[in-house]
């Protein structure tokens, strides 16, 4: 007996299913795309100093090492981090004034063992090297609001006084996860086919008419 597929039902179901393999191509293909931006920043390293790029800019220029001029420092703040040597504690992020149309960019100056410290550093030039500034924009306000280019940090060479020079950014602690991704959703696929199927099957099982139940012998003798 063929099975009868219910029309609405299996359109559905294969839309979803269609969305999820879909879901799966486009990881594969991020996966390729983070390949290559890795191989890329490793590269950046052995490139020639740069001037600390004005924004809005992109991830272009991540993990290149860059100068730039601290006029004057408007705030600090903090965050756990680790230094070079290994050390961990507290990182002191300096924000400061450029000069260039009175944008601000952050340094970050260095780690410390004890937090809530204010570093006696009032400016300069800065060499270092470009990463991701720190973003404490809760995740559903990230997921709201429009993307746009993410911040950058120098990451100073030379620390504050009384500091320890951050651990240099590094390509390798990229994450490139997209092949796991890739192959959850196909998994999802395949799971919800297969559940699909096994719905069908019970559902016409539940719905097939069952054998006639057999005729009991009347317990009654004949009459003579």
């Amino acid at each position: 007996m063929r099975m009868k597929l219910p029309v609405i039902p299996t359109i559905v179901v294969a839309l979803a299913i269609a969305a999820m393999i879909g879901l799966g191509v486009w990881q594969l293909d991020r996966r390729a795309e983070k390949e290559a931006a890795i191989a890329r920043y490793a590269g950046a390293s052995t490139l020639p100093v740069m001037a600390f790029p004005r924004p809005p800019v992109g991830d272009e220029h991540l993990f290149r090492r860059a100068t730039a001029m601290c006029l004057s420092v408007v705030g600090w703040s903090e965050q756990a981090g680790r230094a070079e040597n290994g050390l961990k504690g507290w990182r002191h992020i300096a924000e400061c004034r450029t000069g260039v149309e009175a944008l601000t960019v952050r340094f970050d100056m260095g780690v410390g063992s004890t937090p809530g410290i204010t570093p006696v550093w009032k400016g300069g030039e800065v060499t270092g090297t470009i990463t991701h500034a720190p973003d404490s924009t809760p995740l559903l306000a990230s997921l709201a609001r429009k993307r746009g280019p993410r911040p950058l940090m120098l990451v100073a060479e030379k620390p504050a006084p009384g500091l320890a020079a951050s651990a240099r950014p590094d390509p390798s602690s990229v994450p490139n996860n997209h092949l796991a991704y890739a192959v959850q959703w196909f998994l999802f696929a395949a799971a919800a086919a297969v559940i699909y199927i096994l719905a069908l099957r019970w559902r016409e099982k539940r719905h097939a008419p069952g054998d006639a139940p057999a005729s009991s012998p009347d317990p009654t003798p004949p009459q003579s």
